[in-house]
């Protein structure tokens, strides 16, 4: 059976609030409140292939400690962008 476009909304919403760090859950869970209804199908796509990386590497991309991989940096940007920068940034 496919899966809906409600129901895939739905279950990444979920997903983007149980992160298991509690800054990235905000930091996701935040950006999927307020993007998820809008966003295309790719973009979809890309949020959920940057939600499989774990939370330790993604907090260590969006703090700039680390350089971000290219695959997952255009969606990663703009869920850094969404937070304010005073939070993430030195």
């Amino acid at each position: 059976m496919t899966e809906t476009h409600e129901h895939r909304l739905k279950r990444i919403k979920i997903r983007a609030w149980r992160r298991g760090i509690k800054e990235m859950d905000l930091l996701i869970g935040g950006y999927a409140d307020a993007h998820l209804a809008d966003m295309s199908v790719a973009d979809l796509d890309a949020f959920e292939q940057m939600m499989d990386e774990a939370d330790q590497d993604l907090l260590s991309w969006a703090t700039h400690q680390v350089e971000t991989p290219a695959e997952f940096k255009g969606m990663l940007d703009k869920v850094v962008a969404f937070a304010d920068p005073k939070l993430w940034l030195k």
